[in-house]
């Protein structure tokens, strides 16, 4: 679809740059999208989140390796993945994008490219129902929080990349976690907001965890509990499974850690949350 780049320069020499738009909104100015290379034997294989865009030192360009759709309709629709309901390979197919991004261009508008990068090169089509779920809504505990506002440097928070180690301390931003064998966990964070906090808890509980806190800064904090081995799931700290809305009880070492370390609180509740169900997805992008 060919898109125009038009200037306005103001009498005051002020210059306005706008973007044309699909019928369905804004569009990347650039897209190559193709399935992503298997990888080679003991070769290391990134899976980070997409590097740049706005906000970011490279605002006009994003790159993505290794991205699914599940992971693509989460940034295109900001919800987590026990939000969607589709083919289990929306999770398992991965793709490597690159996107030039339109100058200018705010979040919430390459929310938007995504969503129709989505339509016009996978052909996803989907729907929006309501759902009823058990999650935990985390609070700030009597007493007030624990957490302490970052010390990293504002600087290595626009492409922070995978987590940096000094002398096997983490030092840069990320979110960590080691286990023992018998389960004791160790979480460290640095440069996080509570969204990501509560993403973490989530991969614990098996339930979605909502930021309840009014809590809008980055902190960095570290937490240590005893991890419930029955059934074991993705640590905190890894990709976020689909929990949907079943319940395991972690056992009360976790929620006595936030409230103890974090002076943050887990309050059970039931919450009706918007699920995105994909009526259609190609797993072949078309032609660049």
């Amino acid at each position: 679809m060919a898109r125009t780049i038009i200037r306005a320069c103001l009498p005051a020499f002020a210059c306005v740059l706008a973007f044309a738009q699909s019928t369905r909104g804004p569009t990347f100015e650039v897209a190559s999208v193709k399935r992503s290379p298997p990888p080679q034997p003991g070769a290391r294989v990134f899976f980070g989140p997409a590097r740049g865009g706005p906000g970011t030192s490279d605002p006009g360009q994003i790159t993505w390796t290794n991205a699914t759709l599940n992971g693509m309709l989460m940034i295109a629709y900001d919800v987590k993945e026990y939000q969607l309901n589709g083919p289990a390979w929306l999770n398992t197919e991965r793709y490597d994008i690159i996107v030039k991004v339109p100058a200018g261009a705010t979040k919430a508008q390459v929310n938007v490219m995504w969503q129709n990068l989505l339509a016009e090169r996978f052909d996803v089509r989907l729907h929006h129902e309501p759902k009823e779920f058990q999650v935990e809504e985390l609070v700030v505990a009597k007493g007030g929080h624990k957490l302490k506002d970052t010390t990293v440097d504002p600087a290595e928070e626009l492409d922070p990349g995978p987590p940096k180690f000094k002398d096997g301390v983490l030092n840069g931003p990320g979110y960590v976690t080691t286990l023992t064998p018998t389960g004791e966990a160790h979480s460290v964070a640095k440069a996080q907001p509570l969204s990501r906090l509560t993403a973490a808890l989530g991969n614990v509980v098996h339930r979605p965890v909502i930021d309840r806190t009014g809590l809008t800064g980055k902190y960095d904090f570290s937490i240590d509990f005893k991890l419930d081995m029955r059934g074991l799931g993705p640590l905190p700290g890894g990709p976020a499974p689909g929990a949907g809305d079943a319940a395991t009880d972690p056992g009360p070492d976790l929620a006595a850690a936030v409230e103890q370390q974090l002076g943050l609180k887990l309050v059970a509740a039931k919450a009706k949350l918007d699920v995105l169900v994909i009526d259609k997805a190609e797993k072949t992008p078309t032609d660049n």
